[in-house]
Formats: C-alpha cells, sequence, structure tokens
C-alpha cells in the first residue's frame, strides 16, 4: 500500500492511494471464504460450491468491497495518524484516474482533503463594540398603552363598522340561508367596503358574495359550505345586519392590571403607566441586546478572520445534497453558510477556551422559556407548569429540536462570555436611528 500527500495550500491536501495485489488479495480471499460458507447453490451441499463458481458468481463484488475496505481503512489511518482536523469528509478528487476493476490489478484513488484551520484569537478590553440605548419617548409608551390593552381587549357591539370590524348577518336566497354567520371587514374586497362601512345593526341589502369575498375560502366560512359546493350556489343573497362588533380595548381596572402584568402589582392607572414605561424599557434593551450580539458576533468574526477551503466546501455540500439542491443554488446560499460555518468554529474555539459548558438542564430550561413565549404570542399567560413541562418533554424527544435548543444556549453563553472580556460603549439613540442601522 503506498500514500502520497499532495499539500494543495495550508487547507487543500490531494492524497493518492495505491493498492496492490498484495495488499487487498487476503481481504478479497476472506470475503469470497465467507460467500461460500453461506451460499445456497443448487447442486451443492451449503458451504461445498466450488471456489472457482464461487469466483464466477461474486469475485467482480468481492474484489470491489476488498478494495473499497482497505482503502477506506487506510484514508482514515492517515488522517488519525497525521492528527488532521479535517472539514466534511474526504471527496474522490477530480483527477481520479480510471481503474480497471479486475483482480490482480494496480487501484489508483484519489482524494482531496478540506483542513480545518488553527483559530488564534483573544479578546480582552481594547476589543470594541457599541451597545446602543434606545431612548423612550412619550408616543412610544401610548402607542404600547393602547396595544396592550387592545389585546386584552374583547369583541363588543358597536354602532357602526370599521375597517377592522365583524358584520354578523343572516342570509337567505332561493337555496340556502344562513344565520348569524359573520363578515370580517379586513376580508372584504375594496369596491364593496364602501357600501358597507355606512350599515346599522337591522339594516337590510341584497349582497352577491362573489363579490364582497374574493377569496373562496372567505366565501366558503361565510356560507358554511365546502369551496367545492360555492359553483352550485347562487351568489346574490339578501342580508339582514343582526349586529356590528369590533375588538375593543380592555377596560382600566384592577382586573385587567392583574392580567397584564399580575396580580396585585398594580393598582391604578398611574402606576399601570409606570408599569408600561418599564416594560417598553424592557423590550428596547431586548431589542439592544439582540442587535449587540450580531455586532460582536461580526466583530469577533471578522477579528478571527477564519479562512476556510471554500472550494472544497462548495464540492462536499453538493456531494451530501445532491438529491436536494443544485449547485447554482449552493453557490447562491453559500455566503451565509460561510458566516454560519465560520461563527461556529469560533464558538467551539471559545467554549474550549472559555471552558464553558451547556447542561442538560440549560437546555430544558431554554425550552421552557420558548414554549411559554409561544403562549404569550397568542396572549396566553400564566399557563398551567404541567402544560408547560409536556410541550417541553415532546420537544426533547425531537434531536433536531435538542441540537436547534444546544446551538441557542451556546451562542448565548458565548456572546455573554465576550461581553464579559470586552469593552461595550454605550451610545443613545432614537428607535428610528436604531432602525435604520445595517
Amino acid at each position: 500500500m503506498k500514500v502520497e500527500k499532495n499539500q494543495i495550500d495550508a487547507l487543500n491536501i490531494e492524497l493518492t492511494i495505491t493498492a496492490g495485489s498484495e495488499d487487498y488479495s487476503p481481504v478479497m480471499k476472506k470475503k469470497l471464504n465467507e460467500r461460500r460458507r453461506n451460499a445456497e447453490i443448487r447442486g451443492f451441499r451449503k458451504g461445498n460450491a466450488p471456489m472457482a463458481f464461487i469466483e464466477k458468481i461474486y469475485g467482480e463484488q468481492c474484489l470491489f468491497d476488498a478494495v473499497n475496505d482497505i482503502i477506506s481503512e487506510q484514508l482514515g489511518k492517515f488522517i488519525e495518524d497525521n492528527a488532521l482536523k479535517t472539514i466534511g469528509e474526504p471527496l474522490a478528487s477530480e483527477n481520479q484516474p480510471e481503474n480497471d476493476w479486475k483482480a490482480g490489478s494496480e487501484f489508483v484513488f484519489k482524494f482531496d482533503l478540506g483542513l480545518a484551520p488553527e483559530i488564534a484569537l483573544e479578546l480582552g478590553k481594547e476589543d470594541k463594540v457599541t451597545r446602543y440605548d434606545i431612548k423612550t419617548t412619550p408616543e412610544a409608551e401610548a402607542e404600547l398603552k393602547k396595544a396592550l390593552l387592545m389585546q386584552y381587549g374583547r369583541l363588543g357591539e358597536v354602532e357602526k363598522p370599521g375597517d377592522e370590524s365583524y358584520l354578523y348577518v343572516d342570509l337567505s336566497n332561493e337555496q340556502k340561508s344562513v344565520e348569524n354567520t359573520f363578515i370580517s371587514m379586513r376580508d372584504v374586497s375594496e369596491s364593496m367596503k364602501p357600501a358597507l362601512l355606512g350599515v346599522k345593526a337591522g339594516d337590510k341589502l341584497d349582497v352577491n358574495v362573489n363579490e364582497l369575498l374574493e377569496r373562496e375560502g372567505d366565501r366558503a366560512t361565510l356560507l358554511r359550505v365546502k369551496k367545492e359546493e360555492l359553483a352550485e350556489i347562487n351568489p346574490v343573497f339578501s342580508a339582514t345586519v343582526v349586529n356590528i362588533k369590533d375588538y375593543l380595548p380592555a377596560e382600566l381596572c384592577q382586573e385587567t392590571y392583574d392580567t397584564i402584568f399580575g396580580e396585585g402589582k398594580v393598582s391604578d392607572e398611574a402606576a399601570f403607566d409606570k408599569a408600561v414605561s418599564e416594560r417598553l424599557a424592557e423590550n428596547y434593551s431586548r431589542e439592544s441586546d439582540i442587535r449587540l450580539g450580531q455586532d460582536i458576533r461580526k466583530y469577533v468574526t471578522e477579528k478571527a478572520a477564519v479562512a476556510l477551503p471554500e472550494a472544497f466546501l462548495k464540492r462536499w455540500l453538493f456531494s451530501i445534497n445532491k438529491e436536494k439542491f443544485t449547485m447554482e443554488q449552493i453557490e447562491k446560499e453559500f455566503p451565509a453558510f460561510l458566516e454560519d460555518y465560520r461563527w461556529q468554529m469560533i464558538c467551539d474555539h471559545l467554549m474550549k477556551a472559555y471552558e464553558i459548558k451547556v447542561t442538560s438542564e440549560e437546555i430544558k430550561e431554554s425550552a421552557r422559556e420558548y414554549v411559554a413565549y409561544q403562549y404569550a404570542m397568542y396572549g396566553m399567560q400564566n399557563i398551567p407548569g404541567d402544560i408547560i413541562n409536556s410541550q417541553v418533554d415532546n420537544m426533547l424527544r425531537d434531536q433536531q429540536q435538542v441540537q436547534r435548543i444546544y446551538e441557542g444556549v451556546e451562542n448565548r453563553k458565548v456572546i455573554a462570555a465576550v461581553r464579559e472580556r470586552i469593552t461595550l460603549s454605550g451610545k443613545s439613540i432614537s428607535l428610528e436611528k436604531f432602525r435604520e442601522l445595517k
């Protein structure tokens, strides 16, 4: 067995492995004997078929398997013996010669290896990143107050509809009657809105549901039928307005205070306004921290200047995703892939350098926070712990979810560790200017 290393550059190696008959013949012979022992061939007792017969049937496959076994073993041994930190997996070289698959031939295999670079990165107080302090304004506080009261409001009757109203109507024609169905003004076609904005409870009007609602699904919901049934129904109906409803803001009362901020934490409107101001500041601080994390990642990535074997990585990505992506798609997504790949390498380096660990409890706690956040997005607060824990258990059975959570915790801990070691220079900024930052 002969192994020749061609160091293309610091990050790329072409490895040539040559196997002669003396290298693979013992392995091939062993595989043929295994075939013979297990072969059930008509006319011969199991295990007693002539070897010449076995070679004729299985020789080519055994040769292929034997050569590939010893080549794979030698490739792995070379990487291990030379302590190579490879990226991805070795690829068959684009310069791979044609082999003549006959017993007794010499076989030559060329492999391309991509190497991971050594990362030399030290961070200290001389490294500076800006943390933006977003200024709150009375207008923003009033807007948040209004949004919170609407979020915890209720559907109530109003005299006249607006652009967000719901019209509850009775519909009838010679074919079909539907009682107390509703029309969302958000779904009404622009041409029909003026005719509806002036109606009140008790009004009667003729409507063509095909003109009223552009989407089939909305029409089917209104008439309480399946979409495929719509074609058989006369679209012109006599409509009677039963009532009109809007989402109305929650009242400023103790029940509302308790629902939004927790029982007993707010007792009057002045305290409510103060709590709204504090929540807005927390929201801005969270937004600023997200931006800081992104800026730290960018700063550290640029400082580390991790070089990668890009041509090799493109080929490797295409190889492992051949059925999913074309090379054109890989080229398009490659810059984003490189950015994430570099950051992951830096994270791994800093995890070791700073002796950072991610525990199973941290993964579980992060999952809990995610589940609680998902409920909160739908306005569902104070979900019982057993429901949260049940959802968390389901998440942690999915290894892809676990990996995603792990990477999120790892990222946060690395960013936190970097924050402790560098200098954060504060800068006050308006929300508008903050949102304009690139």
